[in-house]
């Protein structure tokens, strides 16, 4: 059964347990943080695919909703807020409020399963514990390395990827075929570095 959620589209894709800290200046997402913390939900990052983000299909149709964890006030007197990934959902229709702000129709995309690392993916596994070694960047996902789901969404989150490719490991529905893809996105780097 689809159900309302406010979306915000992003030069971004948000995966579930990365943070995101936004500045809010529009006026139809500072009212959309007000209606959000007052009933306490979330809104939907989806990765703007074109200028226009009220243009139809200017949009990615899975994304991922953010939950504001804490807001301030900026120095430069914008709105701060730091949200959190968390569920993933699927679009299936939007319609604009007056003020602008999209209203999607949206099926959330059930949690996959807890699944256990595969022993070829164990380098992935000591990539995040080296992550979560830094400060810095341990900060930036909550990630269980023991976990394929969890694993898969941190690593995407953390590593610099395009956002085609972002975007595609977010619609995945299987850990291992993402972390598959990692792998093969890291291997390629790393060849292309020395080959350079």
């Amino acid at each position: 059964m689809t159900a309302p959620l406010p979306l915000f589209p992003l030069s971004t894709v948000l995966f579930p347990g990365a943070r995101l800290p936004l500045r809010i200046f529009e006026s139809r997402y500072l009212d959309m943080v007000r209606e959000c913390l007052r009933n306490e939900t979330g809104f939907g990052v989806v990765w703007r695919m074109d200028t226009d983000p009220a243009e139809l299909g200017g949009h990615a149709r899975i994304g991922t909703e953010a939950i504001i964890q804490d807001f301030a006030t900026l120095e430069d007197g914008l709105l701060g807020i730091e949200c959190r990934g968390q569920r993933r959902f699927v679009v299936r229709s939007t319609t604009a409020r007056d003020n602008g702000l999209l209203i999607g129709q949206v099926d959330w995309l059930k949690d996959l399963p807890a699944a256990a690392i595969a022993p070829h993916h164990g380098a992935l596994q000591a990539l995040m514990r080296e992550i979560q070694s830094h400060k810095e960047l341990s900060a930036e996902v909550s990630a269980d390395a023991e976990d394929a789901v969890s694993l898969g969404f941190g690593l995407a989150a953390v590593l610099p990827i395009d956002l085609p490719r972002a975007q595609n490991l977010l619609e995945m529905t299987d850990a291992h075929q993402r972390l598959d893809a990692l792998l093969d996105m890291i291997d390629s780097a790393l060849d292309n570095e020395s080959s350079a």
